[in-house]
């Protein structure tokens, strides 16, 4: 299947179905918010290395987590239960992305997808009401993190980090939480990886995935600030 290149006047995407074996399915484009949120909508998002296109892919299959299906291990509990951490919504997002920007940076300047420009699009988004930071602290210092996406009722999770030991697994646990109660059925984690399968993260074909952002498209976004949700 052909990686189509994208106008950098039209926003619009080929169907996501069309992707490749590795799930690329174009080249191109910019990371306006326009863009940015058409590509979720659409079941795609953005990875790429720095100094090169914007590559925007949706793979098959593609993992998530349904919030009813949360696995939390009784080693996570008393991290609970002796309030180990305590959590904010939304109110250190660019902390928190540049934050998981630089966990992943080599001394060479690689190793992560998190470039400038991919910071400032997602702050952007952030002060429109659609991206979404969860902040962990310790002793009134934040030791994890995660931001992410949200449209209708799915939260499309882009990265995490954690200085302390299960700090993101517990800022995720409390925001999975949070979104069962506002009515959230699915967070796409994108790919899989151990912790997130320890979490109850699935791997789902591509097509089922499609079909539920097509249903997402009817449900009303939680738009603005989150720092109520907790």
């Amino acid at each position: 299947m052909p990686v189509f290149r994208l106008s950098d006047e039209d926003i619009s995407f080929p169907p996501a179905y069309l992707a490749d074996e590795y799930g690329r399915l174009a080249i191109g484009g910019d990371l306006a918010p326009e863009r940015l949120l058409l590509a979720y909508q659409s079941g795609l998002f953005p990875w790429f290395n720095p100094d090169e296109p914007i590559v925007w892919w949706s793979p098959d299959p593609r993992f998530v987590l349904f919030p009813d299906e949360l696995k939390v291990a009784k080693s996570m509990r008393p991290i609970f239960n002796q309030n180990k951490f305590t959590y904010s919504f939304d109110q250190h997002f660019r902390t928190i992305i540049t934050t998981c920007r630089q966990e992943r940076l080599m001394d060479d300047g690689s190793g992560t997808w998190i470039t400038d420009t991919m910071v400032e699009a997602y702050c952007r988004l952030h002060e429109l009401g659609f991206a979404h930071s969860v902040e962990v602290f310790k002793e009134g210092v934040i030791v994890g993190g995660l931001y992410g996406i949200s449209l209708g009722k799915v939260f499309f999770g882009e990265s995490m980090f954690a200085k302390a030991s299960n700090a993101s697994k517990a800022g995720f646990i409390t925001l999975v939480n949070a979104l069962k109660e506002q009515g959230f059925w699915l967070i796409d984690c994108q790919q899989e990886t151990d912790h997130l399968r320890s979490l109850g993260g699935v791997n789902i074909p591509r097509q089922y995935f499609l079909e539920l952002m097509e249903k997402n498209q009817e449900e009303k976004t939680l738009r603005g600030s989150w720092s109520g949700l907790i």
